[in-house]
């Protein structure tokens, strides 16, 4: 059922939002919530995000998590960096084909503020190392509510409250986008193929 997607930059407090929209939906739905995150999959970051090829194999298990979690039930939260447009536009893809609803929650802090929190990590080793964390913030790729992937979305600042009515609004009461032919789930015989997503825009 409904998928919630949660970016921002290292350290720019998307752990405690996911936590906070789980709760509110926990107590205020009958539905069962799911998060999957970086913390789900049990891996170095600094090590995996110095790696594009360890990166890429982590994006694909965090995908093939919502894919398997996604049913007409179920709400799904994916806690991450998620800075990459066109892994953003790949889970809409998915969400498209399943038709459910998706919303953006975009943690937006400055980088100073990111790197504050980020040194105040307990244990040490939760900390993404300097050059790590500047990297990442260099190549995050903002969410903009103009492209239908990141549509609708939340840009939530670290003094703001969560509009959780908003939120809550996106998920259980805006119809899904309809799947077409480049979203569709094939059923072939018994077993269900995954979305094939056509990535159709420019990145610059």
């Amino acid at each position: 059922m409904p998928f919630v997607l949660v970016c921002g930059y290292p350290s720019s407090g998307k752990s405690k939002r996911t936590e906070d929209i789980r709760n509110y939906l926990s107590e205020n739905t009958e539905r069962l919530v799911h998060v999957i995150s970086d913390h789900t999959l049990k891996f170095d970051k600094n090590k995996v995000y110095a790696d594009s090829i360890e990166e890429k194999e982590i994006r694909g298990k965090l995908k093939s998590e919502v894919q398997r979690l996604l049913n007409k039930d179920d709400i799904v939260i994916l806690d991450s960096l998620n800075y990459i447009k066109g892994f953003r536009y790949e889970l809409y893809c998915i969400t498209k084909a399943c038709k459910t609803p998706q919303c953006v929650i975009f943690c937006a802090v400055s980088k100073e503020k990111a790197a504050e929190w980020n040194s105040r990590r307990e244990p040490e080793t939760d900390r993404y190392l300097d050059k790590t964390l500047e990297e990442l913030m260099m190549r995050f790729e903002e969410p903009n509510s103009n492209q239908r992937w990141d549509s609708p979305l939340f840009v939530i600042h670290p003094e703001d409250e969560l509009p959780y009515d908003q939120i809550s609004d996106a998920l259980f009461n805006r119809k899904p986008p309809p799947p077409n032919m480049a979203t569709q789930n094939f059923l072939v015989g018994r077993f269900l193929v995954s979305p094939i997503c056509v990535i159709s825009f420019s990145v610059s």
